[in-house]
């Protein structure tokens, strides 16, 4: 069956997570803002959930109309057909938005389509009532400018939910966002990678997720498990070929270092819950304390954004102590997403060679990009500090 299906994406990732998505083999029909719309079918609901490290989540798009009234929303919601997805003792809830509409009533639009959606599957199964004991469906109306979109999730929570983060820290980096600062780098598994103030871990692990070719979904569950239009044959065969694509062949260079002791625990924690405790080195160091031993390293990294009286000045320390060592060795590269607006002045005295304006959560952010010489001999990277990642 052709779906047409919706990636959501948080503001700034859109082109990244659309490559992902080209990467699967599926085609685009549009980017926009937010979100990606691109064809696939039942496997690529549970392909895409699996395999997508940037995205927000995962929606099927039941049917896009104009709507100014609400006997438009309702007759049109009700030519949907609801009895190709939901079972009749499937149960579904109704949540909505509405931005720029006639219809700016949240409440109103999502009663609206509940009702259609009761009309047309009482006139299909030709019940009166539903016992709603089977699986779950989440209905979403989204009112922008008249027009309606309506949507069913199939992710269930975000898709930076991996299920590795148990321990954490104050001011967490999302998962997708990591791995979209790493995909927006030129880093390979065959080069240094270092987050001198990793937190809990998200960047390093990420990067091990990436270079080991784990899928960031293998191991939670999602929404659409348990719907009959997705086969559990479909979904055993995924996993079975996502698990079977793992590739551990190989020693990566990736460190993870912190001046908080509970940071590293926690990282060391999520790590070994995530598969990749091997493949990292997590050590507690203050940033003055980094030396680099090897050439062509990146740091990629997300710094305390310091609100309290105080901690912006340790952090602009850490940023000069980061600057010592880029202007050591111009061969390296760093990367930092930071809502500092001087960043660039306090950090590297110099522009980025690239900007890009994110967000981590609500908080905007810009990713500061400074590009290291490229090398003229092509030497093998040695690892940071005289040591081997994972030893």
């Amino acid at each position: 069956m052709k779906l047409e299906l919706i990636a959501t994406a948080t503001f700034g990732l859109e082109a990244v997570v659309k490559r992902e998505i080209e990467e699967l083999g599926y085609r685009i029909l549009r980017s926009e803002d937010g979100k990606i719309t691109f064809l696939g079918d039942e496997r690529a609901v549970v392909r895409a959930n699996l395999w997508l490290r940037c995205a927000d989540r995962v929606l099927l798009k039941q049917g896009e109309f104009d709507a100014r009234e609400f006997e438009e929303l309702f007759q049109q919601t009700k030519g949907i057909p609801w009895e190709e997805l939901i079972p009749p003792d499937g149960k579904f809830t109704v949540t909505g938005t509405s931005v720029k509409s006639t219809l700016h009533s949240v409440p109103a639009c999502q009663s609206i389509v509940k009702k259609a959606i009761v009309e047309r599957l009482k006139d299909y199964y030709g019940m009166e009532h539903f016992p709603e004991t089977g699986a779950s469906y989440t209905v979403k109306v989204t009112m922008l400018k008249d027009r309606a979109t309506i949507t069913v999730d199939t992710s269930g929570e975000g898709l930076h939910k991996r299920g590795y983060r148990k321990a954490s820290v104050a001011a967490p980096l999302k998962e997708t966002l990591a791995a979209a600062m790493i995909n927006l780098t030129f880093w390979n598994r065959d080069r240094i990678l270092v987050d001198p103030m990793c937190g809990s871990g998200t960047i390093p692990i990420e990067a091990a997720m990436i270079a080991r070719n784990m899928a960031p979904g293998l191991g939670r569950h999602f929404a659409f498990e348990g719907w009959e239009l997705i086969p559990d044959e479909i979904v055993k065969q995924e996993k079975k070929a996502a698990f079977e694509a793992m590739d551990y062949s190989g020693e990566l260079q990736i460190y993870g270092y912190d001046i908080d002791t509970r940071a590293i625990e926690a990282a060391r924690i999520n790590a070994d819950l995530a598969g990749v405790a091997e493949d990292i080195l997590f050590k507690q160091m203050a940033v003055k304390d980094l030396k680099a031993e090897g050439e062509r390293g990146i740091i990629i990294t997300n710094p305390p954004y310091g609100e309290r009286v105080g901690e912006k000045e340790k952090i602009e320390k850490k940023y000069i102590d980061i600057n010592k060592l880029l202007t050591e060795h111009p061969d390296w590269s760093c990367f930092a997403v930071t809502p500092d607006k001087n960043f660039e002045k306090k950090a590297l005295g110099r522009p980025a060679d690239r900007r890009r304006k994110l967000y981590n959560g609500n908080i905007q952010v810009c990713y500061y990009q400074y590009h290291g010489q490229k090398p003229e001999g092509g030497k093998n990277n040695a690892g940071l500090n005289g040591k081997s990642a994972g030893k």
